[in-house]
């Protein structure tokens, strides 16, 4: 198991093609992808091969990452940082199953990513997007550190767009 990040109750690590039956059952809760404009994987197969090819990890140096509480060993869904090509930007997102919302794991998992990408990426700033009605999302980014930057359109629903930039060097 290839762990990138500790957090008290979390552990984040890279995708595994073994986990494609959760991301699979994941991705099939209309309400988790409410808001994301992403369609179910069609077949267990489809999410077999979106995690033999994602090559974010090679490409990018980070990605989206498993989330598994360190406790139980259980996978409760993703987070991670993705670089977006068109805008050259490096977005933090996440998604959870519905039983592990409200619980935190989203922002303690985030803060990691955030903390990660400004120590060790060395990052200028990070993003992170959300759908207007997505108000889970919105406190996210905000409990991430992460400000209102300006109003925007995703998947052609209003949305907003927040931003962090890296604490200046002393």
């Amino acid at each position: 198991m290839n762990i990138i990040l500790e957090t008290e109750r979390l552990l984040l690590r890279e995708f595994e093609v073994a986990d494609a039956p959760h991301y699979y059952e994941l991705n099939q809760d209309p309400e988790v992808l409410r808001y994301t404009g992403d369609a179910p994987f069609p077949t267990l197969e489809s999410a077999v091969d979106f995690l033999r090819n994602y090559d974010h990890y090679q490409q990018h140096g980070f990605g989206r990452w498993t989330v598994i509480l360190r406790e139980t060993g259980e996978l409760i869904g993703w987070c991670g940082l993705k670089y977006l090509q068109d805008v050259d930007e490096v977005d933090l997102g996440y998604r959870f199953f519905q039983k592990h919302w409200r619980k935190g794991y989203a922002t303690e998992s985030g803060k990691a990513c955030v903390r990660y990408g400004f120590e060790d990426l060395k990052l200028p700033f990070i993003v992170g997007r959300a759908m207007k009605g997505n108000i889970g999302s919105i406190r996210v980014l905000e409990n991430c550190g992460l400000i209102w930057w300006k109003d925007c359109l995703l998947e052609d629903q209003p949305s907003v767009y927040y931003r962090i930039p890296a604490a200046p060097s002393t």
